[in-house]
């Protein structure tokens, strides 16, 4: 029986090496392009989570800011509430540089909402269907003024697609008296907030915040998956 010679057995070996790294590679471009899509929605669940946090802490300033001027005034900038309320001879601060920037907006600006009936009446069809049927009082009767114009476009409007944006025409990022902020994002999102799946339909706003026990914020899509221990 013919043997081979010791050459031959190295290149054989050597191909086999190759294989089996270039079969360790494939399985490894299969796992990493099966995992992208769920780090990806990851990645935006926490970003979407985030612009929540800020733009209720937006909504948060807001109120301190009407309620001290005892529903006379409303914000014309996010820099009044950034200035913060006079306090003696002080200010008192009312909102968190960070919290002016939305995270989901490519230049960081939110879009200021106006106290305007059908716009803000859009949102308020959202949070009455989403809070079944009936729709929360406002956290103090400072509010009220607004919410008399609103509920009575509240028939008129129809809210039938909690993905599609928002028609912005009537906001913009500065100067403006406003209630509310939503992103500049118009993309469909991971998070539904109020029911709504759409970045430009989360109006952050102290308007019909003064009840109910349900968080406003879901998770969609696919579970995280459990640790294993």
């Amino acid at each position: 029986m013919m043997r081979m010679a010791p050459t031959e057995d190295r290149y054989r070996e050597h191909g086999m090496t190759l294989y089996a790294v270039m079969a360790v590679m494939a399985v490894t471009a299969i796992m990493v392009m099966a995992a992208a899509p769920l780090v990806q929605q990851e990645v935006q669940r926490e970003l979407e989570l985030e612009s929540i946090r800020r733009g209720e802490e937006v909504a948060e300033a807001i109120k301190e800011y009407v309620n001290f001027y005892n529903g006379a005034r409303l914000p014309n900038s996010i820099d009044d509430l950034l200035e913060g309320l006079p306090q003696g001879t002080k200010k008192r601060m009312i909102l968190r540089p960070s919290a002016a920037v939305d995270p989901l907006s490519e230049d960081g600006k939110w879009l200021l909402v106006p106290a305007e009936p059908q716009t803000i009446a859009r949102f308020a069809k959202r949070v009455q269907a989403f809070n079944n049927g009936l729709l929360p009082p406002n956290p103090s009767r400072h509010f009220d003024r607004f919410s008399v114009m609103i509920v009575n476009v509240l028939n008129t409007e129809d809210e039938s697609d909690a993905t599609a944006p928002e028609d912005g025409t009537t906001i913009a990022t500065d100067n403006q008296p406003f209630i509310g902020v939503v992103s500049q994002s118009k993309s469909r999102s991971v998070l539904a907030y109020y029911g709504t799946e759409n970045h430009s339909k989360w109006v952050f706003t102290p308007l019909f915040r003064g009840g109910g026990t349900t968080s406003p914020t879901q998770v969609t899509g696919p579970p995280r998956p459990v640790p294993q221990r």
